[in-house]
């Protein structure tokens, strides 16, 4: 099981700001950072188009039932899919074994040219992640949880 770390603003800049390069470079309609619940983290591009909550489930759903098929066949796991439809395609890769990096693009594009920029877009995607998981293990990483108290938490269901 994966630890629990904590995303600040600037962990969340950066990665807004890699899936816009990634969706620039990779001539993409829209990119989708999503974790491995389903849980929207970052998007780009024409991201608005798409109901990003029924997507960021599907594919998550999609990454764990392939999960499944992999064991099933021997494989410790698949990494990428992809889907080819008539307008759009839609590239799917875990990255860091944490979350999933959804690209979704048309002709104007090809496999070759996305493959080649998802690469590069997951190794900084996976330095993000270790620094996030780094940070969390400090002393004091994470204030606003360390000032909550069990009575705090007891007083909710009260």
């Amino acid at each position: 099981m994966a630890v629990p770390t904590v995303m600040n603003e600037d962990h969340f800049r950066v990665m807004s700001e890699i899936c816009a390069n990634l969706c620039r470079d990779a001539n993409a309609r829209a990119i989708y950072v999503i974790d491995k619940n389903g849980q929207l983290i970052a998007t780009a591009g024409e991201s608005e188009r798409f109901d990003s909550t029924a997507l960021a489930s599907l594919v998550a759903g999609e990454m764990a039932a392939t999960g499944g098929l992999a064991k099933l066949i021997g494989e410790e796991d698949f990494n990428v899919l992809f889907h080819e439809g008539v307008r759009d395609h839609v590239h799917i890769s875990l990255v860091a074994n944490r979350v999933i990096l959804v690209v979704i693009f048309d002709n104007r594009s090809s496999l070759g040219l996305v493959r080649l920029r998802v690469k590069k877009v997951s190794a900084e995607l996976r330095e993000i992640f270790e620094r996030m998981l780094h940070e969390s293990e400090l002393p004091g990483a994470n204030p606003v949880f360390s000032e909550i108290t069990e009575q705090d938490i007891d007083s909710l269901f009260e």
